[in-house]
């Protein structure tokens, strides 16, 4: 990429592994000119006089260093190997004596073979408080699995109308980075539209890079923005976000996921005649793209879709912009009425992600909803600039501890407190790893799914 990609933006800080050598990361210790280092893409008159922020670059270049040595065959092997397998013991084990088929409605994903649910829980029906959270959360958990299976779980188990899934181009990467799926309550004449985007597979280590790096553009009228999660969301290169995109003749037609995605809401919304309500969720990276999906829809000014949005559920989501952005959301989000819900859960780590240093340039905003071990809720509101995202010190010596906790609470939890809570040998040998290796288990989506259906009458739709 060159600089000329980044122009739509009057300022930004882009980090860039792919030029990081020994000679570059010295002169992040040594140089306040980081505009002058070619491991970082900015301005050239760009200076950070903190040490502590350059340290923090510094770190983090190391770390996608290390992730990117981990993007090759071998890994990209090992979790296709992995998957392949348990989908081949799963055949065997139900009696189905066949070679597992990727593109098939009964091949699931890793996060798929962790916690299998996928029905609704059959106590939460639509006039629940809580009946929105679970719905997002079960598609949030849904959108890991191939497209024939999530079109058979919306028919077949929800008994809905599937609408479309998208497979979207990302422009910064030239690849596909980004992928969600749409369904509605019923075919004609919908009263709920859903727009579900995937987080980060497990073993996808390109992704985990996108999910630990502190890259940002400043967008006018909008504030600081995530760059991974803009450039996956559909951002255009020397253009940023216009609000049409004209395809080039002679190129290949993308699909672009924020377009995309765009236009069938506000066909369903308008073939509903404008009385379908939609709710945008995602788990982990997929909840900071259905965030900025959302903010950018009122950076767009798109008053038809905003005004039936009903809620924008985010589980684990990581932190996508910084103070000017979060008021933007707030005041676009959460007025008249709060419509951006952002859960949490005991020590997930993702939501303290990207590790900036400055809160100028990421935090969290909105509301918290916030579960501990205990699936016990609290809810907190965000206040931007106060940094209060930040993980307290004693987190990282109360998680072993943690860890112990959940593998002893996974032995009784599906017996005590509801069936639908009981786990599997594949999750409760996670658990097991995860006292050694606290966090291990911490971002997987069944905890998310347990929080919602456990937390009784206390999600509000709207506070």
């Amino acid at each position: 990429m060159s600089k000329l990609d980044y122009c739509f933006s009057n300022d930004y800080m882009v980090l860039r592994p792919d030029r990081a050598g020994p000679l570059e990361l010295l002169h992040l210790l040594f140089s306040p000119k980081v505009g002058r280092n070619r491991a970082v893409d900015c301005f050239t008159s760009t200076e950070v006089h903190s040490f502590r922020r350059r340290l923090s670059i510094f770190v983090n270049l190391l770390l996608q260093l290390f992730l990117l040595s981990l993007v090759g065959p071998a890994v990209a092997a090992l979790g296709g190997a992995l998957e392949f397998a348990l989908n081949l013991v799963s055949n065997v084990l139900h009696g189905r004596m066949e070679y597992p088929d990727r593109k098939s409605a009964s091949y699931r994903s890793i996060t798929g073979f962790i916690d299998p649910r996928v029905d609704l829980e059959r106590s939460i029906q639509p006039t629940d408080s809580r009946y929105h959270a679970a719905l997002c959360v079960m598609a949030s958990k849904v959108a890991y699995e191939n497209e024939a299976f999530i079109r058979d779980v919306v028919t077949r188990r929800w008994q809905m109308e599937f609408v479309q899934f998208y497979n979207c181009w990302n422009d910064f990467e030239n690849g596909y980075t980004a992928q969600a799926f749409v369904f509605c309550d019923k075919a004609a004449d919908a009263e709920l539209v859903v727009v579900a985007f995937r987080g980060t597979p497990a073993l996808d280590a390109a992704r985990w890079c996108a999910d630990v790096d502190p890259s940002w553009y400043k967008i006018p009228r909008l504030g600081r923005a995530h760059a991974a999660y803009t450039h996956a969301l559909g951002a255009q290169r020397n253009l940023g976000w216009p609000k049409w995109v004209e395809q080039v003749k002679g190129k290949p037609q993308r699909v672009y996921a924020y377009y995309a995605i765009r236009d069938a809401v506000r066909r369903l919304v308008e073939a509903s005649g404008g009385r379908a309500r939609v709710l945008v969720t995602g788990h982990g990276s997929g909840g900071a793209l259905a965030v900025l999906f959302s903010t950018v829809l009122a950076y767009h000014r798109e008053k038809a879709v905003l005004d039936r949005l009903a809620g924008v559920y985010t589980f684990g989501q990581p932190q996508v912009g910084d103070a000017m952005l979060a008021m933007f959301a707030e005041r676009n989000l959460d007025r008249p009425r709060k419509r951006h819900f952002r859960i949490t859960y005991g020590d997930d780590p993702l939501p303290r992600l990207p590790d900036e240093s400055s809160a100028a340039h990421f935090l969290h905003f909105g509301i918290r909803l916030h579960f501990d071990s205990f699936y016990n809720l609290k809810v907190v509101k965000e206040i931007p600039g106060d940094g209060s995202s930040a993980a307290p010190p004693a987190a990282v010596v109360t998680s072993r501890l943690n860890a112990a906790w959940e593998l002893a609470r996974s032995a009784y939890l599906g017996y005590w407190r509801s069936a639908y809570c009981r786990e599997g040998w594949l999750l409760l040998a996670m658990r097991a790893a995860a006292v050694a290796l606290p966090s291990l288990p911490f971002h997987r989506v069944q905890d998310y799914v347990n929080a919602v259906t456990l937390a009784g009458g206390r999600i509000p739709k709207d506070i």
